[in-house]
């Protein structure tokens, strides 16, 4: 079917009536905003502060830009024909960018220049009119980072506005924000029934903002308003302490992730070859300076790149470290148990004293990298510092690796052999000096991977070692002497319960407490939770 003439004409006529609309709309928004930049050169802030939100009403896409500039002072005009400028004297005080056109203007005296000054309660304007541009912003985070600074500014002429995008918001956290934002501001209603419904929307809402607000109405005349703010109180309390019990279980596995990296190395020296090895705590100290000599004085401008590469090099030293130990001194004292305590001790004394000399007895800092730094906010309570994330995953990699050489190399299958029985791995062909060598200096080297974590955790000092000793022991004996298994799960089991126990008991009763336990654990169970096979067993 052909078209007719009158239908032909009134599609042109619609198309017309179109473009002459969106002309009239442009023209308006541009006037709005070529207004709104006139007031802001008057000098009453009464007429700035309507020109900064005829600025932001006029939709335009510098009105965001204009108003930070505003905000950070950065915002002037030439006094030779009021023409506004972005200038910042600090990044270059020989050019400024002219607001309108973008062109750059050269700047030969800055006194040409006059900054647009704002009061507090102009600035407080300006911080809400670019919370409201950045609500409709395509990035999600930009949107709930302008929802938390709008959080108890909330103006009762914005609450409808809010609601109508929180509607549109695909965004959950975004959305969830914007509702709280709601829901805060009805708080305040003079209508009972929307203070009920917002008192009801805010349960397990745990935003730093919402408890003060329900705290003042649990006093309030109205009965029902009190019982349900008290109800909702509660609630928000239970999941506070929910969420501070993951904290503490995080911080539990952090501490247990340490001192199974401290033990592991023990647990391999002192299970297969019986050596009360005292100097073990210098060893993890021998690390944790291989790192920080690394850092400071190889690669010093490249903190990640030096901390992977400490993790080899810190392996190799300390495992140098532990087989000379073992060849020198260790060697001529197998069966003496208490003399390779005394000699080790010694030891001990000796590398502390060698760093003293080399590096000074004062404590230094490794620096941590920038993918370490930080944490991961879960929720408004509960967030993950990433370097103690890193040393949990560090301690599963190790200890997968230390596994996986133990039960799938011929290395492994030695040291298992001397550990249950020396004397018929030496009568199958094994070498048991060699392989006391190569076992200490294996434990020597983890010690040393120990050093490399404990180094982003603490400082780094010739007393570090010190502090580890006693709980690589305890770890050790409690899981089982010479078990990988048991000294996992004991560190972990032990971490946990330290943490657990210290806002009750205090740091040092915890430990105290802790210590009591293994005893008697000890008393019931002499070989620990996961007793060694063969000759630990005989023993």
């Amino acid at each position: 079917m052909r078209p007719t003439s009158n239908t032909v004409r009134y599609w042109v006529f619609a198309f017309l009536l179109s473009l002459i609309s969106g002309f009239s709309t442009a023209n308006a928004d541009d006037t709005a905003f070529q207004s709104g930049l006139q007031n802001l050169l008057a000098k009453s802030f009464n007429d700035k502060t309507q020109g900064a939100q005829q600025i932001a009403d006029s939709g335009d896409e510098r009105a965001e830009q204009i108003l930070k500039a505003l905000l950070d002072k950065q915002l002037f005009y030439t006094q030779s024909d009021k023409t506004l400028v972005f200038f910042d004297k600090d990044t270059d005080a020989t050019q400024a960018k002219q607001v309108v056109s973008g062109d750059t203007l050269a700047v030969t005296d800055v006194k040409s220049l006059k900054r647009i000054k704002t009061n507090n309660k102009m600035r407080g304007l300006i911080k809400r009119l670019i919370a409201n541009i950045q609500l409709s912003h395509p990035d999600a985070a930009v949107r709930l980072d302008a929802v938390k600074a709008m959080m108890g500014k909330v103006t009762p002429d914005q609450i409808d506005a809010i609601n109508t995008l929180s509607e549109k918001e695909t965004n959950a956290d975004v959305k969830r924000e914007m509702e709280t934002l709601v829901q805060l501001s009805e708080l305040e209603s003079s209508d009972d029934s929307v203070v009920k419904a917002a008192i009801t929307g805010l349960a397990g809402n745990m935003n730093q903002q919402v408890r003060p607000k329900l705290e003042d109405l649990v006093s309030s005349d109205n009965a029902e308003i009190a019982v349900s703010a008290k109800t909702t109180l509660q609630a928000i309390d239970k999941k506070v302490t929910w969420y501070g019990h993951l904290e503490t279980l995080f911080f539990g596995l952090s501490l247990g992730s340490v001192l199974v990296l401290a033990a592991i190395g023990l647990a391999i020296t002192f299970g297969v070859m019986g050596v009360i090895n005292m100097a073990h705590g210098e060893l993890i100290m021998i690390g944790a300076y291989t790192t920080y000599t690394i850092q400071h004085y190889i690669l010093p401008n490249f903190p990640g790149v030096s901390l992977i590469i400490s993790i080899p090099a810190a392996f190799v030293v300390a495992g140098l470290v532990g087989i000379i130990i073992e060849k020198t001194v260790i060697r001529h004292l197998y069966g003496r148990p208490l003399e390779t305590l005394l000699a080790t001790f010694g030891i001990s004394l000796i590398l502390q004293q060698a760093v003293r000399s080399i590096f000074s007895p004062l404590n230094r800092a490794v620096e941590t990298p920038e993918w370490m730094s930080g944490s991961i906010q879960i929720n408004e309570v509960l967030s993950l510092t990433l370097n103690r994330l890193y040393v949990i995953v560090f301690c599963l990699v190790v200890f997968a690796a230390l596994f996986l050489i133990l039960k799938k190399t011929s290395l492994g299958l030695q040291v298992r052999a001397v550990s249950q029985n020396r004397s018929m791995a030496r009568a199958m062909g094994v070498k048991a000096s060699k392989v006391d060598a190569m076992t200490f200096g294996l434990g020597a080297g983890i010690a040393g991977i120990a050093g490399v974590a404990l180094s982003q955790l603490t400082n780094v000092g010739p007393n570090m070692g010190q502090s580890y000793i006693i709980d690589s022991f305890m770890v050790v004996v409690f899981g089982g002497v010479g078990n990988l298994w048991g000294t996992l799960i004991s560190g972990f089991s032990l971490g946990i319960a330290n943490k657990f126990m210290e806002p009750y008991a205090g740091a040092v009763l915890a430990k105290i407490l802790v210590l009591v336990f293994i005893i008697l654990f000890i008393q019931k169970r002499p070989r620990g939770l996961f007793p060694q096979k063969g000759r630990a067993a005989d023993n």
